[in-house]
């Protein structure tokens, strides 16, 4: 078990590193929008985010 969740900490730090890569100036506009959204938003997003995560990860298993 630890196992996989160390791998999936792994893949998730390697898709967060992909777009400070390859184009580091996108990386700081989209930082910048993030800046200005309010915190609302941010939360709406966070959800959506965690729940289709679990809906993905339920389908797969």
């Amino acid at each position: 078990m630890w196992e996989t969740i160390l791998v999936a900490l792994a893949l998730m730090m390697v898709f967060e590193g992909v777009l400070p890569f390859i184009s580091p100036s996108a990386m700081r506009k989209a930082i910048l929008q993030i800046l200005q959204m309010s915190d609302n938003t941010l939360r709406l997003i966070g959800a959506i985010s965690m729940f289709s995560g679990l809906a993905l990860i339920l389908m797969i298993k």
